[in-house]
């Protein structure tokens, strides 16, 4: 299917609703994790949220911008008792996004949204720093 703004703009409203939901599911993951062994990644867990909400306001300012409404949509949040399932939950997640924006930059730069692109860029780079950081904390 050929990529048009409207379509780019429902895309961009589907990674919002899941950057909110990353950021919830770190702040809820780095408050009940336990463990002396965790507590360098709680403490980057907290930061990662942070970063995740940026993310949001990045997506929703270009959502606007295009004329969308960004969504108040929250996407799904998973949950767990064990350490080592909440990182893997997460790390998933992060994998996922890595893998999604990849295809929303080829998305923006095939309809010549440059800016859009290198906005995107720098949020896969987040992305990608989230993922090393859990992938190390799960001795990957």
């Amino acid at each position: 299917m050929e990529i048009t703004i409207e379509k780019l703009v429902e895309n961009l409203n589907k990674d919002l609703a899941l950057e909110y939901s990353a950021a919830i599911q770190y702040i809820q993951h780095a408050a009940v994790m336990t463990g002396a062994q965790y507590g360098d990644i709680i403490k980057e867990m907290k930061i990662h949220a942070t970063e995740e909400i940026g993310h949001a306001m990045v997506i929703a300012d270009q959502i606007d911008y295009f004329g969308g409404t960004p969504t108040i949509d929250i996407g799904e949040i998973l949950t767990a008792t064990d350490a080592v399932e909440m990182l893997g939950q997460d790390l998933a997640g992060e994998e996922d996004a890595i893998a999604r924006y990849k295809v929303r930059i080829d998305e923006a730069e095939s309809l010549k949204e440059y800016a859009l692109a290198q906005q995107l860029r720098g949020i896969l780079a987040i992305e990608q720093e989230h993922a090393m950081d859990i992938g190390s904390a799960l001795g990957k």
